[in-house]
């Protein structure tokens, strides 16, 4: 998905903590039936917010430390970045309503 970047510990720094727009992280895992629930939600968010804020996945079997290190136990599990730190989570499957809802509460004027 091109509105989408893969986050990995090694461009973590560049990529949320100095990123000049807001971030969402999604963790996920290839096994995970609801993480592909809620690949499409994110997908089609990515796109409508295309240059107002930035999306990443990070794979929990792949990235692992970096899951244990921003405490993420369950997955999906999306964390809510600006000015490189953390401002939200949430934890499980969204709708789009929800997820739109989500991001107004952590970026939201």
């Amino acid at each position: 998905m091109e509105h989408i970047r893969d986050i990995t510990k090694d461009n973590f720094d560049k990529e949320v903590v100095k990123a000049k727009l807001p971030v969402i992280i999604d963790f996920w895992a290839e096994w995970c039936m609801p993480c592909k629930m809620l690949s499409p939600v994110i997908d089609e968010v990515a796109k409508e917010f295309a240059g107002k804020l930035r999306i990443g996945k990070i794979n929990v079997d792949e990235d692992a430390e970096l899951a244990s290190q921003l405490m993420v136990m369950n997955i999906p599990t999306l964390l809510f970045f600006k000015d490189g730190r953390e401002v939200k989570r949430a934890v499980g499957v969204l709708s789009k309503k929800e997820l739109l809802k989500k991001i107004d509460e952590a970026f939201g004027e």
